[in-house]
């Protein structure tokens, strides 16, 4: 589908390369740049002893790229990114600004070389104010800083942890967006640009609405723990053989009766604590205690046939292992098969947008500096030492 489109990729870790990586799956050609010894992210297992490990974790982002490893303090290297630079459609960096400028790669020189080019920056905390040129990860700068962490966690707990690439994977899916619409405003007008985002902006968009709350209202409700949920029914429940799902009840009050006769129990109907919203709100750990006990007696496939029976809103909290066999995700392409030197299949996430004009490749990702001398004999330059 972006068959043509060269992508020049100066970045390391997950949401830059995460971003070329989806890029590449829908088939723009991506030549990831990487420092001699490689993006860290290829060490991802390094610091448990496993440094010769399969790395899906690395070719998850980087699958069906070019490498090219150049020593950017290097004049020669440096000269080769410039010169590779003027052959691209898109630059794609998450290289701190200053750092840029030092090594002569900044927007302004690069636009120099390249009028029509796409400057796709990513950072941890944006491009101007007092912490313009800090390092972020996900965990830093898209969970806790932006309020994420504190919505996650259950007033008075233990501050909530994030998992690996989480928010990294999520801005990456905003750069894609930003690149794909710069990418048409060239097609139309010729123009090149410069598109940034962050991870403290993507994770401030993630909890938009909470964010619209507080500034409406100049306060905003702490997360519970489950008897002191704002809403009772909008809450976590587990079965009798230990399957825990969440239950989803819809605007206003119809839901309620749904939910007494699936339990058995239509008489709640008439308990005057449960009656309206604010009735159950003020006696939650009440309601909260019933529906435990109620579905606490049910097997998961009695409590999956009473809900659907009445058209409620729900879903099983599933392990990983659980997603990567769940019979609806593997139906829903979330998963894909790249191939192996040996013949076997690798199975990595897919990239979640499926097009029907498109079918992605799937591909490992490269050695490092695999495409180093061909990429500098295209550019017409001899091969490294």
């Amino acid at each position: 589908m972006l068959q043509g489109i060269r992508i020049v990729e100066l970045a390391s870790y997950v949401a830059g390369p995460g971003a070329c990586g989806i890029l590449a799956d829908w088939g723009a050609e991506v030549i990831k740049v990487e420092p001699p010894a490689g993006d860290p992210f290829r060490q991802f297992f390094g610091s448990i002893g496993l440094e010769d490990a399969e790395n899906r974790v690395f070719d998850n982002d980087n699958r069906g790229k070019r490498s090219v490893a150049l020593d950017l303090t290097n004049v020669d290297d440096a000269e080769v990114l410039r010169r590779l630079v003027a052959t691209a459609d898109v630059f794609v960096t998450n290289t701190r600004p200053a750092s840029l400028d030092r090594l002569g790669l900044g927007w302004e020189q690069l636009k120099a070389i390249k009028p029509d080019l796409i400057f796709a920056n990513f950072t941890g905390y944006g491009s101007a104010g007092p912490e313009a040129d800090k390092p972020g990860f996900d965990i830093t700068a898209f969970w806790a800083r932006s309020g994420l962490c504190s919505l996650g966690t259950v007033k008075g707990g233990d501050p909530a942890q994030l998992r690996t690439g989480i928010g990294d994977h999520m801005a990456a899916m905003g750069l894609v967006a930003g690149i794909m619409g710069a990418l048409f405003h060239r097609q139309r007008t010729g123009e090149g640009q410069k598109l940034e985002t962050s991870l403290l902006r993507m994770g401030i968009y993630a909890a938009s609405c909470e964010h619209a709350i507080q500034l409406q209202m100049n306060k905003l409700a702490s997360t519970k723990a489950r008897p002191e949920a704002v809403n009772p029914l909008n809450n976590f429940f587990k079965t009798a053989d230990d399957q825990w799902f969440v239950m989803v009840p819809r605007q206003g009050s119809g839901d309620w009766p749904r939910i007494a006769r699936a339990i058995g129990q239509p008489a709640l109907l008439e308990d005057a604590r449960f009656t309206g919203v604010r009735d159950r709100r003020a006696n939650g750990p009440a309601l909260v205690a019933l529906l435990d006990q109620a579905f606490g007696a049910m097997t998961w496939a009695e409590v999956q046939t009473a809900l659907e029976a009445e058209k409620l809103i729900f879903g099983p909290v599933q392990s990983v292992a659980q997603a990567t066999r769940d019979p609806q995700a593997l139906a829903a392409g979330c998963y894909v098969d790249a191939p192996a030197a040996d013949g076997s299949a690798i199975r990595l996430p897919a990239t979640p947008i499926d097009f029907e004009r498109h079918t992605p490749s799937a591909r490992l990702a490269p050695a490092l500096n695999a495409d180093g001398d061909a990429i500098r004999a295209e550019l017409g330059l001899a091969a490294s030492n």
